[in-house]
């Protein structure tokens, strides 16, 4: 069987699984008696087992079927979940999430067996369970049982329907035949066997009864064996073939149903009474030509007390992106007609179709952005584990609290933030907070806190990451920048606080004193600011020595679809987001002072660097100097610039394409878009340019 196809499938499902089985495993570690973890554990392992299974993956089977046994155990009382039971487990799941890594990249699990976790389980077993009896071998055709012991479905009691249906069929010289299925006892999904038996079997005739009831069969309510009576035109011999040929079915036991030997219910009162002592058998419908199938749809008709099913579809991102350039060409579209109608003047019908195209592109934008969003739990849960990890690894007591998880963002913003932020943990855990000892001392609770917050704020969604450890030392940072040449004394003198922790955030800088597993190695807070600039976003330090510090990372909602503000510069059109823009401002020349030899305003109070951006672009403007100066303020963090414009055109929703990699070098634009009348725009980047 070609399993490939499900590869995909298989995947999901299991990151999914590995995710319960990791936060399950937290919360059993702080509370071991908890018989829902419990449960909840022994139910993903059993999942991942047979998922395994299916595809062929033996090690990673062989390794959650041991997890099972350990789980089946605590689940009956036999073992106590003790401290180093919940280590053993946290390193399976290390090498369960292993074999899913590589089966991603290879398709094959590789070739580590883990043997020392297995027989980790396995000594778990053995030593809390007194005289632990090996596994059973697995059952074969030579089993001693006799032969008419074995054929249960001799045990089956029909009714008049049945007789009748079976009579009509021996007249029409159809075969009707006793069969009893015996599934291997390794057998991972049995129900997923018996629905092959059925399959089979349906090409080849009717079913009509089965023991136990198909929907019994279907959730796995029962033990190694199934029976059936069948009505065919085939040979017996065929009939067990067709079944011994679905692997895992151990053997097919296949007889001529006699009529005079049959167990014949007698009446429904003697049946009533016959039930309370015996499985109940399935029922004949009404009507003779009824087979399982029927039975199948009659079981899956839901209870009308029963909540809805997931509603929701797994849909590929490429897809998405498809819709998205769909609906960027509409928007396009659009804005060539309301610059046709401009130019050719105002046709009140050309308006109207204008006005409604224009609500039915926002609608369409609002939607395909909804399904794009998705929350930042999905990367966000995996950090708790990393936490307790690091706690064990630097021997630091430690706690992640965590809020704002169901906060939505664009799918390929939370597909990479996920790196930046564990940079940022890391470092909390590692530079951040100090040791119990050092914490006592400071009259600080022994465990250190991390925060990870994460909230909306206009257009943006603020990711914040904190704790309440040392802060960060600046006098070290600054020896530190004045002794690798980053800086010298004479420039760390007239440096702020805050342009010295920036320092942080250049390449291969570390301040730690020795390079671990953990940090050291200057590839960190780089790696985050250059990740976070390149989602259109931005992060800022807020720290206070012997208090702790935080991260503040500002990201975009969305990358594809924006509203700007278009501006001219000399001949050319260049768009600036509207979510960076604070005011726009009408400035006399004589308002322009200098501060170190650069141009500056004061804006109401507060002193604001003004960007010239034809001298940045190098372009030739069209304003004389004597004229006011159009002045875009615009903000990053806490700090402002005042871009100056030769004129503005006005507010637009833009499609922001992205530069090819040849042109990546330039910083100060961060992407260009189509205008209506077919030109091309530039799209400035604020952050960069302050």
């Amino acid at each position: 069987m070609d399993v490939s196809q499900y590869l995909e499938i298989f995947l999901d499902e299991s990151k999914e699984h590995l995710q319960n089985l990791s936060d399950q495993l937290m919360i059993l570690e702080q509370e071991p008696d908890n018989m829902d973890t419990i449960n909840e554990i022994f139910r993903a392992a059993h999942s991942l087992k047979g998922m395994a299974g299916t595809m062929g993956f033996k090690r990673m089977q062989a390794l959650t079927h041991e997890m099972e046994n350990v789980f089946s155990e605590v689940r009956n009382n036999t073992i106590k979940v003790q401290d180093n039971m919940v280590d053993i487990l946290f390193q399976c799941l290390d090498a369960l999430e292993e074999y899913v890594d590589s089966i991603q990249n290879t398709t094959e699990e590789g070739e580590n067996d883990n043997d020392h976790l297995v027989k980790s389980l396995q000594g778990i077993l053995n030593g809390e369970k007194a005289g632990a009896t090996p596994a059973k071998a697995e059952k074969t055709a030579s089993a001693p049982v006799a032969a008419s012991n074995k054929e249960k479905w001799r045990e089956i009691k029909i009714g008049d329907t049945e007789v009748n249906v079976i009579k009509a069929a021996l007249a029409q010289g159809k075969n009707v035949l006793g069969i009893t299925v015996y599934v291997q006892e390794s057998c991972i999904l049995k129900a997923a066997r018996a629905f092959l038996v059925f399959k089979a079997l349906e090409e080849l005739g009717e079913i009509i009864v089965s023991i136990p009831p198909v929907q019994d069969i279907e959730d796995e309510k029962f033990d190694l064996d199934f029976s059936l009576i069948f009505l065919t035109d085939s040979s017996a011999e065929k009939v067990a073939t067709a079944i011994t040929n679905v692997s895992e079915i151990q053997e097919a036991l296949v007889s001529n149903f006699d009529l005079e030997t049959a167990k014949i219910k007698e009446n429904e009162q003697a049946e009533k009474e016959a039930e309370t002592t015996k499985p109940a058998v399935v029922a004949k419908e009404s009507s003779a030509e009824t087979s399982v199938a029927t039975q199948k749809q009659e079981a899956k008709k839901p209870a009308v007390s029963k909540p809805v099913v997931n509603r929701t579809v797994r849909v590929d991102i490429e897809k998405l992106d498809s819709l998205m350039n769909l609906v960027s060409e509409l928007i396009i579209a659009k804005n060539s007609l309301v610059a046709a109608s401009n130019t050719e003047g105002t046709r009140t019908a050309a308006s109207e179709h204008i006005e409604y195209l224009e609500s039915v592109t926002t609608n369409l934008h609002e939607s395909v952005m909804k399904v794009r969003m998705v929350p930042i739990e999905s990367v966000v849960v995996k950090f708790p584990k990393m936490i307790r990890d690091l706690s064990k690894k630097l021997d630091k007591k430690m706690q992640l609290f965590m809020s704002g998880e169901e906060t939505e963002l664009d799918r390929t913003v939370v597909d990479e933030i996920g790196d930046p932020l564990m940079h940022l943990l890391r470092n909390s855990a590692d530079h951040g907070l100090e040791s119990s000892e050092v914490r006592v001392q400071r009259g600080k609770p022994e465990t250190g806190s991390i925060f990870l917050n994460a909230y909306q704020e206009g257009n943006n969604v603020v990711i914040e990451v904190g704790d309440d450890g040392n802060g960060i030392d600046v006098e070290a940072v600054k020896s530190k920048a004045i002794s690798r040449g980053t800086i010298t004394a004479e420039q760390a003198e007239g440096m702020s606080d805050k342009e010295i922790i920036d320092l942080l955030f250049l390449p291969s800088f570390s301040t730690a004193q020795k390079v671990s597993d953990v940090s050291g190695r200057g590839v960190g807070l780089d790696v985050v600011k250059s990740k976070i600039e390149s989602l259109s976003g931005e992060v800022e330090v807020k720290t206070k020595l012997g208090e702790g510090s935080t991260f503040i990372i500002r990201l975009p909602l969305t990358l594809a679809i924006i509203q700007a503000l278009m501006v001219v510069i000399g001949n050319e059109k260049y768009a600036i987001a509207l979510g960076t823009i604070q005011t726009i401002e009408d400035i006399a020349p004589e308002e322009i002072k200098f501060v170190q030899a650069k141009e500056v305003i004061n804006l109401r109070g507060t002193v604001i660097p003004l960007i010239r951006l034809n001298k940045v672009l190098d372009i030739e403007s069209t304003q004389s100097s004597d004229e006011n100066l159009i002045v875009v303020i615009v903000k990053k963090g806490d700090k402002m610039a005042g871009l100056v414009v030769d004129e503005l055109m006005g507010q637009q929703e833009i499609v922001i394409k992205s530069l090819s990699k040849y042109v990546n070098k330039c910083k100060l634009i961060s992407g260009a878009t189509i205008l209506g009348d077919g030109e091309i725009a530039l799209i400035l980047d604020t952050n960069t340019l302050i």
